[in-house]
């Protein structure tokens, strides 16, 4: 997963670019950029590492340009050198900087197309830089360089690529393109902010980015949908594939985004309080004599729906968990020994609130599992006479291919297991997990009700369907022995 945010000001953006990528951190840790247009030359500067590590003094001012992109990452298969952190850049035609947010699932045959037929080169493992230089041929064939030019491309991009992607660019000599896959699996809101000047517009992976800008979130970009910003703040918007199934990423809700965000014009704050009123009356439904004590979230996403299953139940919510806020998030750190290390870095018990209870410990999630077994075992260490443990989500049994880099399905521990054997490995008393339907239901919401999903960690279900061979190539690409080697 990663944050992109694009912008086009009547001043040097830089500074706010950079401010944009310090909000949607929590998409990405792993390496960042910027990149700006200014004078008919575009200037780029990325590298590894968290945003405030990337960009110096020195390197924001040498970002002129009243037109920018920016990307943060975290390492997905394919994206963990130094050399694939984004935007990425080609001179032809006219000069294009992008960003990418998801993944392409038919990537290996692109790459042999734009190869073979288009007769560009791709210098990394991204899929980023493959949709870039997919981009960029479908413009050159326009032959021209306007709005309805970029719409064409797009048209040709979305007809070429396959998977969930939103997507960022700057066109030396036009402005801001922005866009978004066909089933609308990644989410990009669009902003607007009026000035003295004039309008100035930015896109970004979630609306915290426009909120803390300064920009009123005017809407998502919709399903398909490709935004042209031109460099005199001039905004064009076309429709740029077949009408399809929208089916926004339902782990965005779940997991990712910041609660304070809007996402197809649902609060992820209210998402997951609907969530944990679910999971509330699914607890009482099949232990209606419960002996839980106390609710206590595993921090920081899962407080939401903690403390609506704490006033489902009747019972006290408390925090019994202080984490350390100088460690990333787990979920998305490389490698499973770094992953296992962190925890205890990161999470603390205060033993008073466990000492001698019976605790529900709720977390938005269970994925590897290594995670929960170690949280399990601190709470029983910290006196806690049984430890339950509920999921604001329902088992993960499946890969996500859309830019989620959850691991190979071997070791998701709920993959080939019962709730029964999952309970069991992760040694507390009682697991209890969301149903889909009723996760669903709670994501949409009153106003939305019956909207679909992708929810294909979950069910196995698809929405772009997939090769034959397709579980294998992940399998080797995800795994952490995979990974390991990589590094090697």
């Amino acid at each position: 997963m990663c944050g992109i945010v694009g912008i086009v000001g009547t001043t040097e953006v830089a500074a706010a670019l950079y401010d944009g990528l310090t909000v949607l951190q929590h998409r990405g840790q792993d390496a960042a950029g910027i990149a700006t247009a200014d004078r008919g030359k575009l200037r780029v500067h990325k590298g590894n590492g968290l945003v405030r590590d990337v960009f110096d003094e020195e390197a924001m001012r040498s970002l002129e340009g009243r037109v920018g992109i920016a990307h943060c990452r975290y390492p997905t298969a394919g994206s963990e050198g130094d050399d694939e952190a984004q935007p990425f850049y080609v001179n032809s035609p006219y000069g294009i900087a992008l960003a990418h947010n998801g993944n392409l699932i038919n990537t290996d045959a692109l790459r042999r197309e734009v190869f073979e037929e288009d007769r560009r080169n791709v210098n990394t493992e991204s899929d980023s830089e493959v949709l870039l230089n997919v981009f960029a041929h479908e413009l050159d064939t326009q032959k021209a360089l306007t709005p309805e030019a970029v719409f064409r491309a797009v048209e040709g991009v979305n007809r070429r690529a396959k998977g969930g992607y939103a997507v960022v660019c700057t066109v030396l000599g036009l402005g801001l393109v922005a866009f978004r896959d066909p089933h609308g699996i990644r989410p990009l809101v669009l902003g607007r902010r009026t000035t003295a000047q004039g309008n100035e517009y930015a896109v970004a992976s979630e609306s915290v980015a426009l909120d803390v800008l300064g920009f009123e979130r005017m809407r998502d970009v919709a399903p398909g949908e490709a935004v042209v910003v031109t460099a005199r703040g001039e905004l064009h918007t076309q429709l740029c594939a077949e009408k399809t199934d929208f089916a926004p990423c339902i782990f965005e809700y779940v997991y990712f985004a910041r609660p304070d965000s809007m996402i197809d014009d649902i609060s992820v704050h209210k998402a997951r309080m609907r969530m944990g009123v679910t999971l509330g009356e699914k607890i009482l439904r099949l232990r209606p004599n419960h002996d839980i004590d106390v609710v206590i979230p595993i921090p920081d996403t899962s407080r939401d729906s903690a403390l609506e299953i704490a006033n489902v139940l009747g019972v006290k919510y408390r925090e019994g968990f202080i984490k350390n806020r100088y460690v990333g998030r787990t979920f998305i750190m490389p490698g499973q020994g770094e992953r296992v290390k962190s925890v205890k870095r990161k999470l603390n018990p205060i033993p008073l609130e466990f000492r001698g209870r019976n605790v529900l410990l709720v977390d938005d999630s269970i994925v590897r599992g290594t995670t929960s077994r170690q949280i399990v075992q601190m709470a029983r260490e910290a006196g806690a006479n049984k430890v339950y443990l509920a999921s604001a989500a329902p088992p993960v049994r499946y890969p996500n291919i859309y830019g989620i880099d959850m691991p190979s399905s071997e070791e998701l521990v709920a993959h080939g297991h019962t709730e029964a054997e999952i309970e069991q490995m992760l040694g507390c008393d009682w697991l209890i997990y969301q149903d889909l339907k009723d996760l669903e239901v709670a994501v949409a919401g009153p106003k939305h009700p019956g909207r679909k999903f992708d929810s294909s960690c979950f069910s196995g279900e698809y929405v772009t369907g997939i090769e034959p061979d397709y579980f294998e190539r992940i399998r080797q690409l995800r795994s952490d022995e995979a990974k390991k080697k990589r590094r090697a």
